[in-house]
C-alpha cells in the first residue's frame, strides 16, 4: 500500500516490542505530522544513545561509554552488599523502593535451557570475579518470580553457598490490595512461608 521511505518506516517501527502493524503505522504517520527540527533531534537521541552508552564495566548495568553507571561511581553505596538482578531495568524497580543501598550485578538474561540460555550466557563469571575484590558479604538474589527466574535462583544459591557468603531471595507473596480467592496456589504459598511475626506492643 505505501511505498518509499514511509514504507520502510513503517516496516522499521513494525519490529520494536509491542508495536503491531497498526500501532506501527499510526506511530510512522505521527512522525511524518512532527515539525522537522522535533524529528531530527528524536533522530539524534536514536543515534546518540548507540553511539555513546555500553555497559558498566563492573556491574554489567546500562552507562556512559568508558565511564561507571551512576550507582558504582557512587562511593556511599555499601559494597558488601549485592543484588543480583536479571536486566538493567529490574535496577530501576529496586531503586524506586529506596530500601537497598548496596551495588548490583547485572546476569543480562536467566536460564532458559529451552532457549539454549545456560549459565555461559549470563554474566556468572564476572558475579564471581567481583566477590573477593570488593569484599561482598551478602548476596540477594532479585530474580524474577517465574520459572526462569527461579532456576537462576537455585543455579546461584548453589553456586555461591559453599563460598561462606549469605546468599537471600527476596520474598514473594500477595500484592497489597489483592483478595486471597484470586492468588494463585504458588503464590500464596510463598506468602505463607514468608510470613513475618507481628508486634502487638
Amino acid at each position: 500500500m505505501y511505498t518509499g521511505s514511509l514504507r520502510r518506516l513503517i516496516d522499521e517501527m513494525g519490529r520494536l516490542p509491542g508495536i503491531g502493524p497498526k500501532s506501527a503505522q499510526r506511530i510512522a504517520f505521527y512522525l511524518l505530522k512532527m515539525p522537522e527540527e522535533d524529528a531530527r533531534r528524536l533522530a539524534e537521541a536514536i543515534v546518540e544513545v548507540k553511539e555513546k552508552t555500553a555497559l558498566c564495566p563492573i556491574c554489567l548495568n546500562i552507562a556512559d561509554t568508558g565511564e561507571l553507571c551512576p550507582i558504582c561511581a557512587d562511593q556511599r553505596r555499601d559494597t558488601s552488599v549485592l543484588c543480583v538482578v536479571e536486566d538493567p531495568r529490574d535496577i530501576v524497580a529496586v531503586e524506586r523502593t529506596s530500601q537497598f543501598r548496596g551495588r548490583y550485578h547485572v546476569l543480562h538474561g536467566a536460564l532458559n535451557p529451552l532457549e539454549g540460555v545456560g549459565p555461559e550466557q549470563l554474566r556468572v563469571a564476572e558475579l564471581l570475579a567481583r566477590l573477593d575484590p570488593e569484599g561482598v558479604k551478602e548476596v540477594i538474589l532479585c530474580t524474577n518470580p517465574n520459572l526462569e527466574g527461579e532456576a537462576t535462583a537455585m543455579y546461584l544459591a548453589r553456586l555461591l553457598g559453599p563460598l561462606g557468603l549469605v546468599v537471600s531471595r527476596i520474598a514473594s507473596g500477595l500484592p497489597v490490595g489483592g483478595d486471597l480467592e484470586y492468588a494463585d496456589e504458588l503464590t500464596l504459598g510463598r506468602a505463607l512461608e514468608g510470613r513475618r511475626t507481628l508486634d502487638a506492643s
